[in-house]
């Protein structure tokens, strides 16, 4: 494979070892890493070089990774994964909040990691669905828009993985599907034991869109109702 012909990761780190180690491994799987130490320079090169996935540490010196973040969702849709050694839930529920698409914690497999980028990669790069609407309760699902209308005519646009996730529901509407189910159809890799990123996406889900009737199927996971 040609050196560099993966695109750009913008990798957000303050611990060298751990920014060489990563570079390591994605360069040999043909990316171009540009490491930035700090959260301001990493906000400036995903503005500079408009990556197609940063990398972004929660425990970075002066403005933290959960600032960044949210710095970086107020300029760019790329997809964003947290690495961080801080394994508090309150940690990722707040990252997944604020638009973190994934969230890794230290000490990870750097393998594991280029396989949840290649992930959500794969996602990005898929042929788009052909434009049609689903109806639920009096709202619209548009997968061409992307974007949901009430019955009202307000529109809501929700992030790109909460549009994949509602409208993977809609398609399945009335089955229950688990939280693997969910994760490899929506986040595009396997059950891995980690769920809280899918339940802290319905619940952003059910704020955003809380008419909706996505129903919790205790002990596995989630359907969308009529």
């Amino acid at each position: 494979m040609t050196t560099n012909s993966r695109g750009t990761v913008v990798l957000i780190e303050d611990e060298e070892a751990i920014a060489d180690l990563v570079r390591m491994y994605f360069e040999q799987e043909g990316f171009r890493v540009v490491h930035a130490p700090t959260g301001e320079r990493g906000i400036d090169a995903v503005r500079d070089r408009s990556p197609r996935v940063v990398l972004l540490d929660l425990g970075l010196p002066g403005i933290d990774g959960i600032e960044v973040c949210r710095r970086i969702r107020s300029i760019s849709d790329v997809p964003v994964i947290m690495l961080t050694a801080r394994d508090a839930e309150v940690d990722k529920i707040v990252g997944l909040e604020i638009g973190a698409d994934d969230y890794v914690t230290k000490p990870f497999s750097p393998r594991e990691l280029v396989a949840r980028v290649r992930a959500v990669l794969r996602r990005s790069e898929e042929a788009p669905r052909a434009a049609s609407v689903i109806e639920i309760a009096g709202w619209e699902i548009d997968s061409g828009r992307r974007e949901v209308r009430g019955p009202g005519g307000e529109v809501v646009r929700p992030t790109a993985r909460e549009f994949d996730l509602v409208w993977y529901l809609a398609e399945n509407r009335g089955l229950v599907l688990s939280r693997g189910q969910i994760l490899e159809a929506v986040w595009g890799y396997e059950y891995l034991g980690e769920t809280r990123t899918v339940d802290v996406h319905i619940r952003q889900l059910r704020k955003k869109l809380e008419a909706l009737p996505i129903e919790t199927a205790w002990g596995v996971g989630y359907r969308m109702g009529d």
